[in-house]
């Protein structure tokens, strides 16, 4: 009896600790989050200057990042809990729902009591209330698939709806591209038409996060190229990409998050054109609506 009680009791630290370190990633990436916003709100409004912005983008990247491994760790550990599970939604809602409209209203310069600021925050609202139901509907679909390795592996492929951190990354990509100096030279917009436009953008992605159209999982990706092949596309991508971190950061985030949602648009907008009746891209057929 008192080898079976000691037993028992490594077994339980271990499923402690197996717990513990994907809550302790999520707890990163809520820091991350956090930062950002207090950050934010001890910078006078429109002084959220270039360098500002780039820091809190940053850090909300590290913070989708952080929400990445935290899952796949806690799978890897068989540690998948209940309270990590809610703990990780919150600090989605905080991260990826909240400090994105936080970041757009402190860098745009607009006087109180305006119809411009009212349609800012209005815009922020709606960004992150759909992001919160995005949430939401995550977490009842992903309790509805337990037991049923079906709907379990069809989620693993595609998202209902856009995930939320990849939302966070366009909108914040995009705040980002318009405040980059580069591109105030090819673009030089007003103050107003640069709030009417992210306003507009922190709309349409709560739309896209709130809609019942497909968009694909990173692990659906498969590629059948010849080892020496995929090596030096590796290779030749490496350097893209940091080159392109290094001097274009800007650029090539909100390239890289924008053609994301743009392949999946098109996508679902060639299933419907095909029909219900088609077999082309039988799998971005858009939810049927719940009643």
């Amino acid at each position: 009896m008192h080898i079976y009680d000691q037993l028992e009791y490594r077994i339980k630290g271990k499923m402690k600790r197996a717990t513990l370190f994907p809550n302790m990633i999520t707890a990163f990436g809520l820091a991350c989050g956090l930062f950002v916003i207090f950050k934010m709100n001890m910078v006078e409004p429109g002084s959220g200057v270039f360098e500002v912005v780039q820091m809190s983008t940053f850090l909300l990247l590290v913070a989708a990042l952080a929400d990445f491994i935290d899952g796949a760790l806690a799978r890897a550990l068989h540690g998948e809990s209940e309270f990590g599970f809610v703990f990780d939604s919150l600090s989605d809602a905080i991260c990826f729902g909240v400090a994105p409209s936080v970041l757009l209203l402190k860098t745009l310069s607009m006087t109180q009591g305006t119809f411009l600021s009212f349609f800012a925050a209005t815009g922020a609202m709606v960004y992150s209330l759909c992001g919160v139901l995005r949430l939401v509907r995550f977490s009842v679909k992903a309790k509805e698939a337990k037991g049923n390795h079906e709907q379990q592996e069809a989620q693993k492929k595609h998202f209902t709806g856009l995930p939320i951190p990849a939302a966070a990354i366009a909108a914040t990509s995009a705040n980002l591209f318009f405040l980059t100096p580069l591109v105030y030279e090819w673009i030089p917009l007003t103050t107003s038409t640069q709030a009417i436009v992210l306003t507009i953008l922190m709309i349409f992605l709560g739309y896209l996060m709130v809609c019942r159209l497909k968009f694909p999982s990173l692990k659906m990706l498969r590629f059948r190229i010849p080892s020496f092949h995929l090596a030096f596309l590796a290779v030749v991508s490496a350097v893209f990409v940091i080159y392109g971190i290094l001097y274009f950061f800007s650029l090539i985030l909100a390239f890289v998050a924008w053609v994301y949602i743009a392949i999946s648009l098109i996508l679902s907008l060639i299933r419907r054109i095909a029909g219900k009746k088609s077999k082309t891209l039988e799998e971005f057929e858009p939810d049927d609506e719940e009643h």
